[in-house]
């Protein structure tokens, strides 16, 4: 809502992947379950070397008929690699067509080396409570034997653009913690929601807008009768009754599977342009077919969470074009986002620091037909010099 009225929005494309979570066991999940990152501190990744073991019990290979990749790829840092670079190898690895369970789309997390080292007691005390929730959801004991995971979507780090004062472009909108995008560049750090909240929070708003208010100290009283009220009031009505009246076929929470669908497949661990195109093509073929065949009950006199739900959703159908263009646009890998067009011979991130040092932050022009204009914040570092990490 912000962005539409002017605000510009920053690095969208950033994602953040998380690649300890319970794999999908069938389409009617929207969502996976995030298990903690601590876990790889103490287990090790592994899938079958052969494609015909996968779909043996993980405790009847033997260890020289396991991979254990990330510690054979890297390794210096071994299971304990950023989270970007654990999500794309089992990615790399099930596409292989290694991964492991129903579906495929599963490595092992195997504490047997853990428990035989440390004891049983020590691992339950340090992940007792992420075991437990994890048989409870599968029904398998990770004690007995390994977990499967897989990555899924964390969230994006990208946000509204602020200024040093946590000022949008809006002049007045202060927009803090996860809402906007100063602390997270291309980054992949644990915790990092956290960090901002406490940063902004304590250290920087009471600071800012209490600098901003002083100055509006003698500012009178805004009359609510103002025609940008009316405006404003009779927009969202306008908005709300579009959606109500459509009374199509479809619920809100299909078109919201179906787009989380086209983000993962083209705009999630590994993107390329051909793919991102595609999506954007997808995505406005869905936001059309939303706002012709989507169906909102109940009405706007009443506590109406479907509704609330179309809201969203008819701003995410927005927002995920926008995360498109702006992967499209920064045609590089980096952290959060890796183009496969970018990449090193070893399939690593290959970043064009050259050319691609600069805050995204995106305009968005035309509200009625969803156009975008790129405006840069070039990056300018003085007391650190950029470089590209190895993990090997």
């Amino acid at each position: 809502r912000a962005h539409k009225r002017g605000a510009f929005m920053a690095n969208p494309c950033f994602t953040q992947i998380h690649p300890t979570c319970i794999p999908v066991s069938g389409d009617y999940q929207s969502k996976l379950t995030l298990m903690s990152e601590s876990l790889r501190n103490d287990g090790r990744v592994w899938v079958p070397k052969n494609i015909k073991d996968t779909k043996k019990h993980p405790n009847d290979l033997s260890e020289s008929e396991r991979d254990y990749y990330l510690e054979r790829i890297y390794p210096a840092f071994g299971n304990l690699v950023p989270r970007d670079v654990a999500s794309r190898a089992a990615k790399y690895v099930c596409d292989e067509g290694r991964g492991v369970g129903e579906t495929g789309l599963a490595v092992y997390l195997d504490f047997a080396d853990a428990i035989e080292r440390l004891g049983k007691d020590t691992v339950e005390a340090r992940y007792g409570n992420l075991f437990e929730m994890y048989e409870k959801i599968t029904g398998e004991n990770p004690y007995k034997q390994p977990m499967r995971i897989y990555p899924a979507v964390h969230y994006t780090m990208g946000g509204l653009w602020v200024d040093y004062n946590l000022q949008t472009t809006i002049p007045g909108l202060f927009a803090t913690g996860e809402a906007n995008f100063s602390d997270h560049g291309a980054n992949r750090l644990g915790a990092s929601a956290l960090m901002q909240g406490l940063a902004d929070g304590y250290f920087v708003l009471p600071y800012t807008i209490a600098a901003f208010l002083s100055k509006e100290i003698r500012t009178p009283t805004i009359d609510t009768n103002s025609p940008e009220f009316a405006e404003a009031e009779a927009s969202a009505k306008t908005r709300i009754d579009q959606l109500l009246a459509v009374q199509g076929n479809q619920s809100v929470e299909s078109f919201h599977r179906r787009l989380g669908k086209i983000m993962w497949d083209y705009c999630g661990m590994s993107r390329n342009a051909d793919g991102l195109i595609k999506a954007k093509k997808m995505i406005r073929e869905l936001r059309a077919e939303f706002y012709r065949d989507v169906f909102v009950p109940g009405t706007n006199e009443e506590y109406n969470p479907e509704l609330e739900k179309a809201l969203r959703v008819a701003d995410f159908l927005e927002l995920g074009e926008l995360m498109c263009e702006d992967a499209l646009d920064r045609n590089e890998s980096c952290g959060g986002h890796f183009r496969e067009e970018s990449q090193t011979p070893e399939g690593e991130a290959l970043r064009r620091d050259e050319e691609y040092a600069y805050v995204a932050a995106w305009e968005m022009t035309d509200g009625d037909k969803v156009e975008w204009t790129l405006n840069k914040e070039e990056l300018v570092f003085e007391n650190v010099e950029l470089k590209t990490r190895s993990y090997k």
